[in-house]
């Protein structure tokens, strides 16, 4: 896999790993589960927030695809202003 082709599918990833925790239920309501439990706490709120959430999971595939830490920073921002572009574009409601 090219690095193009690394990059694309990390996009896609952070997307929809994003989009299942902040606006989904999840397999046998185990993401409703965790956000009951989490509740009014900061993982709780981080959950209920797309574009808080897409920062955190953008930096987990940064950290995955990069070789330096300035290269994290960059693929961050990159992988959630990804997502949230994604996010527009699939979904009507999204601010």
């Amino acid at each position: 896999m090219n690095q193009l082709e690394k990059y694309l599918v990390l996009v896609i990833a952070v997307w929809r790993v994003t989009h299942l925790i902040s606006s989904e239920d999840g397999p046998f309501d185990l993401i409703f589960k965790l956000r009951k439990f989490c509740g009014d706490s900061f993982f709780g709120k981080l959950m209920d927030c797309f574009y808080c959430l897409s920062i955190w999971i953008g930096l987990i595939a940064a950290l995955i695809a990069a070789s330096d830490w300035k290269m994290v920073i960059i693929l961050t921002l990159y992988y959630s202003g990804a997502a949230l572009m994604l996010e527009k574009l699939t979904n009507k409601n999204f601010n």
